[in-house]
């Protein structure tokens, strides 16, 4: 599989929405010792129903646990606009929590997007290239099937 950054993108929202939908970790030694109420049919009448809550499948499971590790490396503001993102926040959000421009944090998210595709893809990223240099170069080798720049 070749990934590009919007492979890369899609796969970041689903472990988002995995992450989301698990559920609350419990923390050991607390316990009611109160009986369980059990409620009659009069009771429920009015109320609103409780939402259903669908555990995640354990393949989707695994795809978030492999999806967790890709962040590592990235530069920190990089990292944190990359989940900010794929947990859906606005940009607007985003700018506030990171203290970037729109533009600035942006460039950060799509270069980190790239940084991750092209990991993915088993290749060194540049390091004395700048952001713009890099989207470039993966966004065309991402296009161009032939093309193997390094």
């Amino acid at each position: 599989m070749r990934w590009t950054p919007s492979l890369v993108e899609e796969r970041l929202a689903e472990a988002a929405f995995v992450l989301k939908r698990l559920p609350e970790p419990r923390r050991q030694g607390y316990f009611s010792v109160w009986p369980e109420v059990i409620h009659s049919f009069a009771d429920k009448v009015g109320q609103e129903p409780k939402p259903m809550r669908v555990i995640p499948s354990p393949a989707a499971i695994s795809r978030m646990e492999e999806t967790l590790s890709w962040t590592v490396g990235l530069d920190p503001i990089d990292g944190k606009i990359v989940w900010l993102r794929a947990y859906g926040e606005r940009w607007k959000t985003i700018c506030w929590t990171v203290g970037l421009q729109r533009s600035a944090a942006h460039e950060h998210w799509l270069y980190a997007l790239c940084v991750i595709a092209w990991r993915l893809n088993q290749r060194k990223v540049p390091r004395l290239r700048s952001r713009r240099y890099v989207i470039e170069m993966v966004k065309g080798a991402c296009e161009d099937p032939t093309s193997h720049p390094n």
